[in-house]
């Protein structure tokens, strides 16, 4: 695991530590090419450089943030705002974690991609990868 996400998760209360553990233990379970750093302060996976998934600490709880998840079809999670393609789902205790879904969005979180990486050269124009 990298170093700085697994101080990162550390560094939370004791359950939201607990949540972040697990969602970057299945993280890296289920995407193994994705890079991983800490990126704007926060664990975010990257594949060819393209961000795909990260997490991050709110006031009421973690939040799991997919780029593309707005593109999963997935009621569970709640689209973001604006004219980017994210959506997200915020923990509030560990036994919410639920394998499968998370699962289900990381294997749709490799298949489903929009161009983050180039956004800046496309003058926020986002276009689909897969």
């Amino acid at each position: 695991m990298n170093t700085d996400i697994q101080t990162y998760n550390e560094n939370q209360t004791s359950e939201d530590s607990e949540i972040c553990a697990s969602l970057s233990h299945e993280i890296n379970l289920h995407l193994p090419e994705a890079e991983s750093k800490i990126w704007h302060a926060h664990p975010v996976w990257f594949i060819d450089g393209n961000p795909i998934v990260g997490y991050s600490k709110l006031k009421n709880g973690i939040r799991l943030m997919f780029w593309s998840g707005i593109s999963f079809n997935e009621e569970a999670l709640k689209a973001g705002t604006g004219k980017f393609k994210d959506a997200s789902f915020t923990y509030h205790a560990v036994k919410e974690l639920n394998k499968s879904d998370l699962k289900r969005w990381l294997k749709k979180s490799k298949e489903i991609q929009w161009d983050y990486k180039n956004i800046v050269k496309r003058k926020g124009v986002l276009e689909r990868l897969f």
